[in-house]
């Protein structure tokens, strides 16, 4: 028979040998209590991810005598149930992972347009973009990857699938307790729940939600039994597909029953690149950091930034012309390399990395009207989590709605969220998307095309082992935000902790601002303005998770401190 979830949790926790505080007991059937565990040692295994359920559902198939590969999809199947804003099976995302054989991964399970999608499908009559319709409801959705996605991983497995997604179903049917942060995020969405569904959906209830409350998701427990039982097609045909078609035929979306069967997940070459004897794996293109990781450390590479100093004003400047002329380069010439023809040789060579460098400036300000893309003759809410098990497989996922709670749609009778990717395609030339990015036609709309994604889950090797396992959420914020963790531990020499942790800047050329966290030293952005940098506080940005591994096989697992992120090992 098998053991309920909630008690193989518990059992977790107390035969965990990692160090750290760290509490999540069951307190009856539908009430967990449970306190986040940020930085934790170990040497057995490690999940990183934005939730204390879903990192614990990963750890627990960790000792089950699953792989980094189990553990990810575990995990990822469970933040679908605990982390609605950006956890999902309607959405999509990537996976890029080392083998301990030797064997490279990179799946691309992004979502894709609609057979019935068109170039124009978001202007109005007089040729003006309506982002609206791209951004939110029935029509912003694209086709989901993620089930797919999971499966095809899945054969690098060592489980069942079954045992990886039992634990999202036990915590779907029987509840979970909410965090603050959870209860603040349904409260704050629910004009949109309930203007944008056909059908309530649980995240709707008539009193406000409140932290400790209990969220069960009956509608959803059943479509994850229907995969449980019927695998890929438990999602893309029979029942679950007759409710997603059901729902766009109510609402005026256009995903069709042939699009869910025709979709398929893609294994593609990985991005490899060497960096002052590092080895950086990232994912290729439809990611956008596939191109602009490799791009941005190859700007940095001949500069002595360590000598700069951390967040000096010298090396944030460098590192924000850097980020300012790869932005550019993103604008115009970047999308899906299946549809159009993408110039990836050029972009990320040595060559071409000098070339953009060579009318920087050290003592004043760049601007994004004199800095273009560059030429060639010849193309924020998401999730991240970082698994390593003791056999040396290291896995890195980032996977998305695109906004939180995508697009505010829940499929009726179905229970899950469809995501707004849609907005990811240029909706016209020069219009910018949510995060303010901006398009040309290598990302135009095409039926079955992937729209351009900033979704980056990197891996470095240290002596061809892994040694960092690391990515972000964040929308376009995130490639930058896994260049400067990079940054930070390769040239900064800084703990884990700090790395993720210290406060991020962000610049994608268009708007021509450096975005900073509110803790940003207030120093530095005065010596920045000075130059002729126009500076920007906003909120938080991303949470990275990372991982780091060392020779002596030393296990150290970080949790980003800017949300209920949480980490465990053993």
């Amino acid at each position: 028979m098998r053991a309920p979830f909630l008690s193989l949790l518990t059992l977790v926790l107390l035969l965990s040998a990692c160090t750290g505080n760290r509490k999540l007991s069951n307190t009856g059937i539908n009430a967990y209590q449970y306190a986040v565990q940020k930085n934790i040692q170990c040497r057995n295994g490690a999940v990183v991810s934005a939730h204390p359920l879903a990192s614990e559902a990963g750890l627990s198939i960790l000792r089950k005598g699953g792989n980094a590969i189990d553990a990810a999809i575990a995990t990822q199947l469970a933040l679908a149930v605990v982390y609605p804003g950006a956890g999902n099976i309607g959405g999509g995302g990537f996976l890029v992972g080392y083998l301990a054989s030797g064997k490279t991964l990179a799946i691309d399970y992004r979502e894709k347009a609609p057979g019935a999608a068109h170039r124009d499908m978001y202007l109005d009559a007089n040729g003006n973009a309506n982002t609206n319709l791209s951004q939110d409801g029935h029509l912003a959705a694209g086709v989901p990857g993620t089930v797919a996605g999971l499966f095809t991983s899945a054969k690098y497995g060592k489980l069942p699938f079954k045992d990886l997604i039992q634990p999202a179903i036990d915590l779907a049917e029987k509840g979970f307790l909410i965090t603050a942060g959870e209860a603040n995020g349904l409260n704050h969405s629910r004009e949109s729940f309930v203007k944008l569904n056909t059908i309530s959906p649980a995240f709707v209830k008539d009193q406000p939600w409140k932290e400790g409350d209990t969220l069960i998701q009956t509608d959803l427990a059943n479509t994850l039994k229907r995969i449980r039982d019927n695998g890929q097609k438990g999602f893309y045909e029979g029942e679950t597909a007759k409710l997603i078609v059901e729902e766009m035929q109510r609402g005026k979306g256009i995903i069709s029953y042939d699009d869910l069967k025709d979709y398929e997940a893609k294994e593609r070459e990985i991005v490899s690149f060497p960096y002052k004897g590092y080895t950086i794996l990232t994912m290729p293109l439809p990611s956008s950091g596939g191109i602009l990781l490799p791009q941005m450390m190859k700007m940095i590479e001949d500069r002595n930034v360590k000598a700069m100093g951390f967040q000096t004003a010298a090396s944030v400047q460098l590192m924000t012309e850097i980020e300012r002329r790869s932005y550019a380069d993103r604008a115009k010439f970047l999308g899906d390399a299946d549809f159009y023809k993408v110039p990836i040789q050029t972009l990320t060579s040595d060559a071409y990395a000098k070339q953009r460098m060579q009318d920087y400036d050290p003592n004043k300000a760049g601007t994004s009207t004199a800095i273009q893309a560059g030429q060639i003759p010849e193309s924020e809410e998401t999730t991240h989590l970082s698994v390593y098990d003791k056999e040396g497989n290291a896995v890195a996922v980032t996977t998305t709605l695109n906004g939180s709670y995508g697009s505010k749609t829940v499929v009726g009778r179905a229970g899950f969220l469809l995501n707004n990717e849609m907005d990811d395609f240029s909706v016209k030339p020069g219009v910018p998307n949510m995060y303010g990015a901006v398009g040309a036609d290598a990302n135009a709309i095409l039926p079955g095309k992937r729209m351009l994604s900033s979704m980056t889950p990197t891996i470095v090797l240290k002596d061809q082992k892994p040694y960092i396992i690391a990515g972000t959420p964040g929308g376009t914020t995130i490639t930058t935000s896994v260049f400067q963790t990079l940054i930070n531990l390769l040239e900064f020499d800084m703990s884990v902790s700090d790395a993720v942790n210290r406060p991020k800047f962000h610049h994608q050329w268009l708007p021509d601002e450096i975005f900073v966290e509110r803790n940003f030293p207030v120093a530095v952005r005065e010596e920045l303005q000075k130059m002729g940098y126009k500076i920007r506080e906003r909120g938080q940005i991303g949470r990275t998770e990372v991982i780091r591994i060392q020779a002596d096989g030393a296990i150290e697992a970080v949790g980003d401190h800017r949300g209920d992120d949480h980490a465990a090992g053993f």
